[in-house]
Protein backbone atom coordinates (compact mmCIF):
# COMPACT_ATOMS: atom_id res chain seq x y z
CA UNK A 1 0.00 0.00 0.00
CA UNK A 2 1.36 3.03 -0.93
CA UNK A 3 1.20 5.95 1.72
CA UNK A 4 0.76 9.63 1.09
CA UNK A 5 1.49 12.03 4.35
CA UNK A 6 0.11 15.74 3.46
CA UNK A 7 2.42 17.43 6.06
CA UNK A 8 5.99 16.20 7.42
CA UNK A 9 5.78 17.32 10.73
CA UNK A 10 5.47 15.61 14.33
CA UNK A 11 2.87 12.72 13.22
CA UNK A 12 3.63 12.56 10.12
CA UNK A 13 7.15 11.30 10.99
CA UNK A 14 5.50 9.04 13.91
CA UNK A 15 3.30 7.44 11.14
CA UNK A 16 6.04 6.89 8.80
CA UNK A 17 9.13 5.92 10.98
CA UNK A 18 6.21 3.48 12.86
CA UNK A 19 5.97 1.90 9.41
CA UNK A 20 9.06 1.99 8.36
CA UNK A 21 8.17 1.71 4.66
CA UNK A 22 8.59 4.12 2.20
CA UNK A 23 6.27 6.88 1.92
CA UNK A 24 4.69 10.38 -0.29
CA UNK A 25 5.08 13.41 1.38
CA UNK A 26 4.50 17.05 0.89
CA UNK A 27 4.69 20.35 2.90
CA UNK A 28 5.24 23.95 3.03
CA UNK A 29 8.83 23.66 4.88
CA UNK A 30 10.43 21.50 1.64
CA UNK A 31 13.33 20.41 3.73
CA UNK A 32 10.80 19.22 6.71
CA UNK A 33 9.31 16.88 3.82
CA UNK A 34 12.91 16.06 2.25
CA UNK A 35 14.45 14.79 5.94
CA UNK A 36 11.16 12.76 6.30
CA UNK A 37 11.53 11.25 2.85
CA UNK A 38 15.49 10.37 3.51
CA UNK A 39 13.83 8.46 6.51
CA UNK A 40 12.15 6.68 5.05
CA UNK A 41 13.40 5.96 1.60
CA UNK A 42 10.36 8.15 0.53
CA UNK A 43 9.95 10.63 -2.20
CA UNK A 44 9.03 14.70 -1.97
CA UNK A 45 5.84 15.22 -4.22
CA UNK A 46 5.46 18.69 -4.72
CA UNK A 47 1.93 19.08 -5.02
CA UNK A 48 -1.06 17.70 -2.87
CA UNK A 49 -3.16 16.88 -5.69
CA UNK A 50 0.10 14.58 -7.77
CA UNK A 51 0.19 12.95 -3.92
CA UNK A 52 -3.27 11.93 -3.49
CA UNK A 53 -3.68 10.57 -7.09
CA UNK A 54 -0.28 8.31 -6.36
CA UNK A 55 -1.19 7.19 -3.29
CA UNK A 56 -3.71 4.43 -1.53
CA UNK A 57 -4.11 6.13 1.75
CA UNK A 58 -3.55 9.56 2.07
CA UNK A 59 -3.16 10.56 5.77
CA UNK A 60 -3.74 14.69 6.72
CA UNK A 61 -1.15 15.68 8.98
CA UNK A 62 -1.59 19.34 7.79
CA UNK A 63 -2.55 21.80 10.50
CA UNK A 64 -6.59 21.73 11.35
CA UNK A 65 -7.34 25.17 10.38
CA UNK A 66 -5.51 24.07 6.56
CA UNK A 67 -8.46 21.79 6.18
CA UNK A 68 -10.40 23.25 3.40
CA UNK A 69 -6.97 24.62 1.36
CA UNK A 70 -5.63 21.22 1.47
CA UNK A 71 -8.94 19.55 0.07
CA UNK A 72 -9.57 22.15 -2.58
CA UNK A 73 -6.11 20.65 -4.12
CA UNK A 74 -6.00 16.94 -3.06
CA UNK A 75 -9.87 15.76 -2.61
CA UNK A 76 -9.94 15.04 -6.14
CA UNK A 77 -7.51 12.30 -6.47
CA UNK A 78 -7.93 10.80 -2.78
CA UNK A 79 -9.78 7.22 -2.60
CA UNK A 80 -8.87 6.62 0.75
CA UNK A 81 -8.29 9.35 3.80
CA UNK A 82 -7.26 9.08 7.64
CA UNK A 83 -7.51 12.32 9.64
CA UNK A 84 -5.36 12.75 13.19
CA UNK A 85 -6.49 16.28 13.16
CA UNK A 86 -7.74 17.51 16.09
CA UNK A 87 -11.20 19.04 16.47
CA UNK A 88 -12.08 17.99 13.07
CA UNK A 89 -14.87 16.34 13.21
CA UNK A 90 -15.97 13.18 10.45
CA UNK A 91 -18.92 15.92 9.12
CA UNK A 92 -16.39 18.27 8.63
CA UNK A 93 -14.04 16.23 7.11
CA UNK A 94 -16.47 14.33 4.87
CA UNK A 95 -17.81 17.32 3.47
CA UNK A 96 -14.39 18.39 2.16
CA UNK A 97 -13.71 14.69 1.12
CA UNK A 98 -17.11 14.03 -0.07
CA UNK A 99 -15.74 11.41 -2.86
CA UNK A 100 -13.67 9.24 -0.93
CA UNK A 101 -13.49 7.17 1.78
CA UNK A 102 -12.98 8.98 5.01
CA UNK A 103 -11.84 7.85 8.34
CA UNK A 104 -10.84 9.59 12.04
CA UNK A 105 -8.36 8.47 14.27
CA UNK A 106 -6.25 9.91 17.25
CA UNK A 107 -2.92 8.67 17.77
CA UNK A 108 0.48 9.71 19.94
CA UNK A 109 3.85 9.82 18.82
CA UNK A 110 4.96 6.69 20.26
CA UNK A 111 3.89 5.28 17.41
CA UNK A 112 7.02 5.50 16.12
CA UNK A 113 8.54 2.88 18.33
CA UNK A 114 5.83 0.66 17.52
CA UNK A 115 4.14 1.80 21.16
CA UNK A 116 2.18 4.30 19.94
CA UNK A 117 -1.71 4.21 21.42
CA UNK A 118 -4.22 4.90 18.84
CA UNK A 119 -8.18 6.02 18.82
CA UNK A 120 -10.47 5.03 15.55
CA UNK A 121 -13.74 6.36 15.30
CA UNK A 122 -15.84 3.27 15.15
CA UNK A 123 -17.82 4.80 11.90
CA UNK A 124 -16.76 2.29 8.84
CA UNK A 125 -17.60 4.90 6.68
CA UNK A 126 -19.94 2.08 4.93
CA UNK A 127 -17.14 -0.12 4.09
CA UNK A 128 -16.49 -2.55 6.31
CA UNK A 129 -13.18 -4.22 4.34
CA UNK A 130 -11.71 -0.80 4.09
CA UNK A 131 -11.94 -0.68 8.21
CA UNK A 132 -10.50 -3.44 8.61
CA UNK A 133 -7.67 -2.86 6.51
CA UNK A 134 -7.24 0.77 7.92
CA UNK A 135 -7.67 -0.82 11.91
CA UNK A 136 -4.41 -3.50 11.12
CA UNK A 137 -2.35 -0.96 9.94
CA UNK A 138 -2.80 1.28 13.14
CA UNK A 139 -2.40 -1.84 15.22
CA UNK A 140 1.29 -2.07 13.33
CA UNK A 141 1.95 0.91 15.82
CA UNK A 142 0.46 -0.19 18.93
CA UNK A 143 -3.01 -1.04 20.61
CA UNK A 144 -5.88 0.66 18.66
CA UNK A 145 -9.00 1.50 20.41
CA UNK A 146 -12.40 1.39 18.42
CA UNK A 147 -14.51 4.44 20.16
CA UNK A 148 -17.53 6.94 19.54
CA UNK A 149 -16.29 9.93 17.75
CA UNK A 150 -18.00 11.93 20.45
CA UNK A 151 -15.79 10.31 22.73
CA UNK A 152 -12.62 11.56 20.95
CA UNK A 153 -12.03 14.55 23.12
CA UNK A 154 -11.57 12.88 26.41
CA UNK A 155 -9.67 10.27 24.67
CA UNK A 156 -7.00 13.08 23.20
CA UNK A 157 -6.22 14.22 26.58
CA UNK A 158 -5.72 10.96 28.28
CA UNK A 159 -3.48 9.31 25.50
CA UNK A 160 -2.15 12.05 23.58
CA UNK A 161 -1.89 15.43 25.51
CA UNK A 162 -1.82 12.27 28.34
CA UNK A 163 1.65 11.44 27.37
CA UNK A 164 2.77 15.29 27.63
CA UNK A 165 1.17 15.26 30.98
CA UNK A 166 3.41 12.23 32.22
CA UNK A 167 6.22 13.45 30.79
CA UNK A 168 5.61 16.82 33.26
CA UNK A 169 5.25 14.47 36.39
CA UNK A 170 8.58 12.69 35.06
CA UNK A 171 10.53 16.10 34.89
CA UNK A 172 9.41 16.84 38.36
CA UNK A 173 10.55 13.59 39.88
CA UNK A 174 13.58 13.86 38.26
CA UNK A 175 14.12 17.70 39.27
CA UNK A 176 13.00 16.43 42.89
CA UNK A 177 15.49 13.14 42.91
CA UNK A 178 18.50 15.79 42.04
CA UNK A 179 17.28 18.33 44.47
CA UNK A 180 17.81 15.72 46.96
CA UNK A 181 21.52 15.62 45.66
CA UNK A 182 21.17 12.49 42.27
CA UNK A 183 23.32 12.68 39.85
CA UNK A 184 20.77 13.99 36.77
CA UNK A 185 21.40 11.16 34.13
CA UNK A 186 20.50 8.84 37.22
CA UNK A 187 18.07 10.23 38.05
CA UNK A 188 16.34 10.11 34.80
CA UNK A 189 17.34 6.38 34.06
CA UNK A 190 15.69 6.19 37.24
CA UNK A 191 12.37 7.36 36.64
CA UNK A 192 12.16 6.06 33.16
CA UNK A 193 12.58 2.62 35.02
CA UNK A 194 9.87 3.07 37.65
CA UNK A 195 7.71 4.57 35.16
CA UNK A 196 8.37 1.13 33.03
CA UNK A 197 8.03 -1.09 36.47
CA UNK A 198 5.00 0.68 37.11
CA UNK A 199 2.91 0.35 33.78
CA UNK A 200 3.98 -3.30 34.20
CA UNK A 201 2.10 -3.82 37.73
CA UNK A 202 -0.79 -1.95 35.90
CA UNK A 203 -1.05 -4.58 33.13
CA UNK A 204 -1.06 -7.04 35.23
CA UNK A 205 -3.78 -5.64 37.89
CA UNK A 206 -6.00 -5.10 34.51
CA UNK A 207 -5.69 -1.50 34.73
CA UNK A 208 -6.85 -0.97 38.52
CA UNK A 209 -4.67 1.87 39.19
CA UNK A 210 -5.82 1.84 42.98
CA UNK A 211 -5.31 -1.44 43.94
CA UNK A 212 -1.65 -1.49 42.68
CA UNK A 213 -1.65 2.27 44.72
CA UNK A 214 -2.54 0.66 47.46
CA UNK A 215 -0.05 -2.84 46.79
CA UNK A 216 2.99 -0.41 47.32
CA UNK A 217 1.54 1.96 50.20
CA UNK A 218 2.09 0.00 53.45
CA UNK A 219 0.37 2.05 56.48
CA UNK A 220 2.19 4.74 58.40
CA UNK A 221 5.03 4.57 56.05
CA UNK A 222 7.33 6.65 53.23
CA UNK A 223 5.33 6.16 50.67
CA UNK A 224 1.62 6.97 52.56
CA UNK A 225 3.28 10.29 53.83
CA UNK A 226 4.80 10.85 50.15
CA UNK A 227 1.36 10.46 49.28
CA UNK A 228 -0.75 12.46 51.26
CA UNK A 229 1.52 15.38 50.36
CA UNK A 230 0.23 14.43 46.48
CA UNK A 231 -3.07 14.63 48.06
CA UNK A 232 -3.14 17.83 49.69
CA UNK A 233 -1.43 19.90 46.65
CA UNK A 234 -4.52 18.39 44.66
CA UNK A 235 -2.59 16.17 42.14
CA UNK A 236 -5.64 14.32 41.28
CA UNK A 237 -7.98 17.72 40.81
CA UNK A 238 -4.96 19.17 38.97
CA UNK A 239 -5.78 16.36 36.08
CA UNK A 240 -9.44 16.61 36.23
CA UNK A 241 -8.88 20.39 35.36
CA UNK A 242 -5.98 19.55 32.44
CA UNK A 243 -8.23 16.73 31.21
CA UNK A 244 -10.95 18.93 31.17
CA UNK A 245 -9.07 21.89 29.60
CA UNK A 246 -8.71 19.23 26.62
CA UNK A 247 -11.88 18.65 26.29
CA UNK A 248 -13.16 22.40 26.21
CA UNK A 249 -10.55 23.02 23.91
CA UNK A 250 -12.53 21.32 21.58
CA UNK A 251 -9.76 17.96 20.71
Amino acid sequence: MQIGLIGSGNIATAFALGWGQPVLCTDIDTSRAQALAAATGGEVVEENADLAARSDLVILCHKPAQLGEVAAEAASGADVVLSPLAGVSLDELRSAYPDSLVFRVMPNTAMRLGHGVTVLADDDAGDPAAFGTIRGLLEELGPVFVLPESDFAAATAVMSSGVAFLALVAEAKIAAAVESGMDPVVAASLVGATFGSAMALLSEEGADAARVREAVTSPGGVTEKGLAELEQARVREAFAEAVRAVVEGGA
